[in-house]
Order: structure tokens, then sequence, then C-alpha cells
């Protein structure tokens, strides 16, 4: 019986991390992180929301220029058709705003669901929206998007996509937002 007691503690402790072994995720999928309550996302592991974020870049990369369910869906230029973003480069460091000396000018749709003002760690100090702004910002210049006005970004909570940008507009899931926001590994020595 003792025996069984201890086998069940070292059990629970090695799925719990306890003793030296990494916590790893309990397994959500990029689908499940965007439709589900992005808050949640909060409570994994910076290791578990970064690997979140690269299956969301390899996805892109495989859906660039494809019709259909997408995970970065665009109007067409040409027809007017939802169609795949281009896809995003793997080494990309989203918060790191790539659009300096052509800034595009933001709003953020004050109607429904608002980005977060306060400070998170998951944000690395960040605000959701301040987040979010260095996202929309770093996604659009991936995308080669020049718009001729302001911008809006809106909050697309729940939605199977991690961004959009539909007639003018790019929704943006803030899951996505805290998958972005996962600090990258440190390169091995």
């Amino acid at each position: 019986m003792k025996r069984i007691l201890i086998s069940l503690i070292a059990l629970v402790c090695s799925a719990c991390g306890v003793g030296g072994q990494p916590s790893f995720s309990r397994g959500v999928t990029t689908s499940q992180a965007l439709t589900g309550a992005a808050e949640w996302l909060e409570f994994e592991t910076p290791q578990a929301r970064a690997e979140l974020f690269r299956d969301v870049v390899r996805q892109s990369q495989l859906e660039a220029g494809r019709a259909g369910t997408v995970m970065f869906p665009m109007a067409s230029a040409t027809s007017g058709e939802l169609v795949a973003a281009p896809a995003l480069d793997a080494k990309i460091d989203l918060l790191a705003a790539a659009d300096a000396g052509a800034a595009v000018m933001l709003t953020f749709d004050t109607r429904g669901d608002r980005f977060g003002e306060d400070r998170r760690d998951a944000f690395q100090g960040l605000s959701e929206r301040e987040a979010t702004e260095l996202v929309a910002r770093s996604v659009l210049a991936q995308w080669n998007v020049k718009p001729t006005g302001a911008v809006t970004v809106s909050r697309a909570a729940g939605a199977p996509y991690a961004a959009a940008w539909l007639d003018g507009t790019l929704r943006i899931n803030p899951a996505f937002v805290y998958m972005a926001s996962a600090p990258a590994p440190s390169p091995a020595p």
C-alpha cells in the first residue's frame, strides 16, 4: 500500500512539474486557443504560448494565398474574395513594430469588446491594447498593407482566425496577441 501511495504521489508531482521536471501545456490546440477565452492563455506557460505562436506562423506559411478557411484571411485586391494573407516570417517578433518611418495611423474600435488597458506580465509588461498596437503594425507591414487613411483595429474575441484584414479594418483575436507576446526562447549556448 505504501508503494502505491508513493507511486501515486510521484505521478502527481511529475504531472504538475514538481521535482525539477518542466510542466508542459495541457495540450491546448491553436484552434481551441483562438475560439476560447483568450484570458485563459495567461495561465499557460510562456513556452506553451510560444509554441502556439510558432504553430500559427507555420499555418500562415502553409495557407498563404489559399482561399477558404484560413488563419489570416484578407480580401483579395483583385477579386474581393477572401484569401489567406501573405505568410508571416518564422523569425518575426510582432512586438517589434516594423513600420518605423512610415507609421500607420491606428484607431481602436470602442464599440463592444475593448482591448484591456491594464499592464500584464503575459504581454511582457504592456497592456493588451499596447501589445495589440505593436502586433497590428507588424502584421500590416508583413502583409505590405499600405492604407490611405486610418486603420480601425477591432477585438475579435473567439474568432476562428488570428487576424483578418477586411474593408480597411484589422480584426485581431486577443488570443493571437497572447501568443505573439510570449517571450522568444533564448538561443542555446
